[in-house]
């Protein structure tokens, strides 16, 4: 599939006949951010953010704003605006009901640090698929500034700033490829073969908007980026750019989105991997006007040292694989080396440093279990151990927690909920910077310690305190127990945990322990041999026998 008519100097027009370019001028801007105090405020999360950038700098040309309710309804049943303009996926607006959310009304759309992005004249509110589904807002834009970025500066250029890139390096004709994470060899050989096959040029264009479970962080990916290009692609024909695109996985549709946010910064053609090429139809490419380029699936030859396309690799001939997601993963956080037929020595020695061996990552363990259970004293034991394999840890306890952290909050389920996720938030913050936290908190419910988890991105692990309540009572020195079944007696519950409302045990903790059967050094050794099977502790440390 090649790409329709070309204007601007040789490159594609963009996608509609002009670059939209909402951003006020600075005496306008002024006005706005006086105006701003007596509106409504909206807070835009990570995508609406992406979402109002691509808008401001034309990257979603034509469109001048949020879908209204014709436009939503038409592109999700038949993947065109209202007035025929082929579109693949809403991108659209939702916003709490309340006070100054309401048509003929400006609202101050906000970033998550209260900066003022951005004027939406509402012109229509609705919600789409019913009415359980949230209120959507559209109308006029107004845009102060483009959300403002300080990291790699340099690779954010606007469309605009694309199309002049490309003009003054006399590129004509140039396919994106979207790298969402480190291009190993395979993938390398893979689009730098399309491209040649093609004749065009090639951007390198990072998504760095919302991500995916799992993904690498951003500096990690763009560092491994820039090694790659820097080192081995010719200047003179291919770019490196940031691309603020929010992931919105959605199949051929979400291809065509991107085929059109490359059309407008300047590209002619989008390369995608084969199974993706084939999902979209020449008709809708040519509607577009922009080629959809395959890139074919590549083998490495270890007797013949080079990559083959796998359908040319003749049968029997040896292939080595490695495949980009977990099993690379797998590969670093063992302390391996990425081998140089998988990725370039510079990326991998940066992957490298992204992924230590697991001894060195941080991790977060969460106790749980009713109050007296033990979840305390053993926390504060295996600090003490932990040390002796040179793992120190931080220690959260729930009731330290409650008069700091989490200090005015109450008992409702609302709030315990709250007290949870600050833990959880603070644990996982710790974790993603290689450090250890030990968490005794009651945690009684699944769902918030699932956010728990997530929150500490997958090292995690949990110990389940299962010590009965007839136990954890005849402990309780406190006398909570006794005034919590006094209150019930009374008419009066109070909504503690084991007598008037409910823990919800765990299912498939990592660790379960019964502290009226099990001692603390005892319980301590249960721990350290699931993180030395887990890998989280190097086996040469001190264990006691």
């Amino acid at each position: 599939m090649s790409a329709g008519n070309t204007t601007d100097g040789n490159l594609p027009s963009p996608y509609g006949g002009e670059l939209v370019d909402l951003v006020v001028h600075a005496d306008r801007a002024a006005e706005m951010k006086a105006e701003a105090m007596d509106l409504a405020t909206v807070t835009l999360d990570e995508r609406g953010v992406c979402d109002l950038e691509l808008l401001a700098v034309g990257g979603f040309s034509p469109l001048r704003g949020f879908l209204g309710r014709a436009d939503h309804e038409s592109v999700v049943a038949e993947g065109r605006l209202a007035d025929g303009t082929p579109w693949p996926i809403p991108v659209v607006l939702p916003v709490e009901p309340g006070e100054g959310v309401a048509e003929g009304k400006a609202l101050a759309l906000r970033d998550v640090f209260g900066n003022l992005l951005a004027f939406l004249h509402v012109e229509g509110l609705y919600r789409p698929d019913g009415s359980a589904a949230d209120l959507h807002a559209a109308g006029r834009l107004e845009v102060v500034r483009i959300p403002p970025h300080y990291d790699f500066v340099d690779l954010r250029l606007t469309p605009a700033g694309m199309r002049e890139r490309f003009r003054t390096m006399g590129l004509a004709r140039v396919a994106a490829f979207h790298a969402r994470g480190p291009i190993h060899r395979a993938v390398e050989e893979s689009i730098r073969r399309a491209a040649e096959q093609a004749g065009v040029s090639l951007l390198i264009h990072a998504p760095v908007g919302t991500t995916e479970p799992g993904d690498l962080d951003r500096y990690t990916r763009v560092r491994c980026l820039r090694a790659l290009v820097d080192g081995h692609f010719d200047p003179k024909s291919v770019v490196l750019g940031l691309l603020p695109l929010a992931t919105r996985p959605a199949g051929p549709r979400e291809t065509l989105l991107r085929a059109i946010v490359a059309r407008n910064y300047g590209c002619s053609d989008l390369i995608v991997d084969r199974d993706r090429a084939r999902d979209v139809s020449k008709e809708e490419a040519d509607a577009i006007g922009v080629g959809i380029l395959p890139a074919e699936p590549m083998a490495y030859l270890p007797d013949e040292g080079r990559y083959e396309a796998v359908d040319a690799v003749p049968p029997g001939v040896r292939t080595l694989e490695l495949s980009d997601g977990r099993a690379s993963e797998d590969y670093l956080a063992a302390g391996r080396r990425l081998p140089d037929w998988f990725a370039r020595p510079a990326v991998a020695d940066i992957l490298g440093e992204a992924h230590p061996p697991r001894p060195r990552q941080g991790l977060t363990v969460w106790f749980t279990g009713l109050s007296g259970s033990g979840k305390s004293t053993v926390a504060q034991a295996l600090l003490e151990r932990l040390a002796e394999y040179g793992r120190n840890a931080s220690f959260l306890d729930g009731d330290e927690i409650r008069t700091h952290l989490s200090k005015g909050l109450g008992f409702s389920r609302e709030d315990r909920d709250v007290n949870i996720r600050r833990v959880g938030y603070v644990a996982g913050l710790v974790a993603r910077h290689g450090g250890t936290t030990l968490c005794s908190v009651i945690s009684p419910y699944k769902s918030v310690r699932d956010e728990a988890r997530a929150a500490s991105g997958g090292n995690f692990v949990e110990v389940y305190c299962s010590t009965p309540v007839e136990v954890c009572e005849a402990r309780d020195v406190k006398g909570f127990y006794a005034k919590a079944r006094a209150a019930v007696e009374a008419g009066r519950p109070m909504g503690f945990t084991g007598v008037d409302d409910p823990y919800e045990a765990p299912e498939a903790a990592e660790v379960t322990l019964d502290t009226s059967r099990v001692g603390v050094a005892e319980c301590v050794d249960v721990i350290v041999a699931k993180l030395l099977a887990l890998g989280y502790i190097p086996p040469q440390g001190r264990e006691r026998h």
